[in-house]
């Protein structure tokens, strides 16, 4: 299934692959920029086999993208899915302001009813 088929698909296989601890530590690292495999392992205490695994299923999940550089491998974040995940995100904080946004106005509405 194409991404631009299914959209929710791959918000979902976002949030499935970064509910993994150590994959969320991996993206946690990468936001601040490019790091090796094994500057990655190094930093989380992993294995480097063990590293492998999590960041291939995060370049399968479209999460990162790794670049050859001789025998190093360098792993970068793809801003796109996080950028997705972000409107989406927002979606839901514009209908829970809206809400807010109604409760205060029938907070002031009973107020002024208790003054009068």
């Amino acid at each position: 299934m194409s991404r631009k088929n299914n959209p929710g698909m791959d918000r979902t296989m976002m949030i499935s692959v970064l509910a993994e601890p150590n994959r969320l530590a991996i993206a946690e690292l990468l936001r601040e920029g490019p790091l090796t495999v094994g500057e990655i392992a190094g930093r989380l205490g992993l294995r480097q086999p063990q590293t492998s695994k999590h960041l291939k299923i995060l370049s399968e999940g479209g999460i990162l993208e790794m670049k050859a550089e001789g025998n190093r491998r360098i792993c970068k974040l793809r801003p796109e899915p996080f950028q997705e995940l972000d409107v989406w995100v927002n979606s839901f904080r514009r209908v829970m302001e809206d809400k807010f946004d109604n409760l205060d106005n029938y907070l002031r509405e009973w107020q002024n009813r208790e003054k009068s």
